[in-house]
């Protein structure tokens, strides 16, 4: 079992930026496959990015050149930077994991990002 904890949400001007933390509890953090995903209302949750446990970074078309993943595995931690906040950017920001041993995967519970005027 993985528990995810995000922290970083909040309410950010369009241009803006904010910098979403998870930290995720167990061993074999290094290993693991991280990203996250985010859900608007009123639509799916759809996936932002992903770094692998060789720290290769994939992003979505809609957050590529404005949002960074990047993780520190001393800290069991992976973070998302986003610069340059539109107000379709506004949801739900959900950590992930996938475990590399099991496949299993695990969500967080989520941390609210606004972007607005």
């Amino acid at each position: 079992q993985v528990q995810l904890v995000e922290s970083g949400g909040g309410l950010v001007q369009p241009g803006g930026s904010l910098r979403l933390s998870c930290v995720a509890s167990g061993s074999g953090f290094a290993l693991n496959l991280m990203g996250w995903y985010r859900q608007a209302p009123g639509k799916q949750r759809e996936l932002v990015g992903t770094i692998s446990n060789i720290g290769k970074a994939n992003y979505a078309d809609s957050v590529k050149g404005r949002f960074t993943i990047s993780r520190d595995n001393a800290k069991n931690t992976v973070y998302l930077q986003m610069d340059s906040l539109k107000p379709e950017d506004t949801a739900v920001y959900y950590c992930y994991t996938r475990v590399y041993w099991t496949s299993n995967e695990y969500w967080g519970q989520g941390t609210q990002v606004t972007v607005s005027s």
